[in-house]
């Protein structure tokens, strides 16, 4: 599936909103979404389909020693085709330059999925935060990839 990535801005709520909806047990609020939009070290980016609508996405804020990724969603109907693995890829030639931050994510312990993914994509398990997860308490993996991941054991 090919897809044009973009940065997203405001007018990309709805089309956010309803891939969030769709894609976690407890979604983002809109004004959740509006303040990453706004801030200066957030990276928010789009994949959009030949008809120009939103497929998925990809929200990551930048600390002193990681970019990390706050949320990462495709929609139901484009998911297993690679989006989420090329929303990652162009985060990593994005950011590409910054090379001494890493990346760290949280992930359900139970989404043996998307663990695979960032397993594929570089990432190691380093930690977990227990009961993270507010709509069940499920604990979440904590994972990094390059520089500030190597301090951890």
């Amino acid at each position: 599936m090919t897809s044009k990535l973009r940065l997203l801005g405001v007018a990309d709520l709805d089309a956010i909103e309803r891939i969030e909806r769709a894609s976690y047990p407890a979604p983002w609020s809109r004004s959740m979404f509006t303040g990453e939009l706004a801030k200066p070290g957030s990276l928010c980016i789009g994949a959009f389909d030949s008809d120009a609508e939103l497929t998925g996405f990809l929200v990551v804020s930048r600390y002193v020693d990681a970019w990390h990724v706050m949320n990462l969603a495709v929609a139901p109907e484009n998911r297993r085709v690679g989006l989420a693995t090329t929303l990652m890829q162009q985060l990593f030639e994005q950011t590409a330059e910054d090379g001494n931050r890493g990346y760290t994510l949280e992930v359900r312990v139970s989404n043996a999925e998307a663990i695979r993914l960032y397993e594929r994509l570089g990432f190691a398990a380093k930690g977990v935060r227990p009961g993270y997860y507010t709509d069940n308490r499920e604990d979440a993996l904590i994972m990094w990839k390059g520089p500030a991941g190597d301090e951890f054991p």
